[in-house]
C-alpha cells in the first residue's frame, strides 16, 4: 500500500506549522494508496475530529492533542488514530489493519 505524498506534506503543515488540528486518512483502492480525505482547522475541537469520522468504514487518523502540565507547561503531542467501527466491511477492516504499520511509520512523530 502506497502513500500519497499529500499526506507527508499535510502531515508535516500539523506537525511543524500548527495549521490544522486533525487530518482524516482514507485508502483509494483504485490507486492503491492511503490519501487525505478531511483536514480539520487548528480552531476545530475533539468534538468535530470525532464527528468527521464514518459510523461505518475505517479510516486512520491524526489528532494535535494540546494540554497543560502539572508545572503549568503548555504541551502538544500528536496521536495516531485507526478507526475501525464494528459495522463496517470485513473487507476494508482487513485493508486498514494489515496497511496501518506502513502507513504510521510514514508519520515520524505521532504517539
Amino acid at each position: 500500500m502506497g502513500v500519497a505524498e499529500d499526506c507527508k506534506e499535510t502531515f508535516l503543515e500539523l506537525q511543524r506549522k500548527k495549521t490544522y488540528r486533525y487530518v482524516v486518512f482514507s485508502i483509494d483502492e483504485k490507486q492503491n494508496q492511503v490519501v487525505v480525505e478531511k483536514t480539520g482547522a487548528a480552531t476545530e475541537s475533539y468534538d468535530d475530529f470525532l464527528a468527521s469520522l464514518p459510523e461505518n468504514d475505517c479510516r486512520y487518523a491524526i489528532y494535535d492533542f494540546d494540554f497543560v502540565t502539572e508545572e503549568n507547561c503548555q504541551k502538544s503531542k500528536i496521536f495516531f488514530v485507526a478507526w475501525s467501527p464494528s459495522i463496517s466491511r470485513i473487507r476494508a477492516k482487513m485493508l486498514y489493519a494489515t496497511s496501518k504499520d506502513r502507513f504510521r511509520r510514514e508519520l515520524d512523530g505521532v504517539h
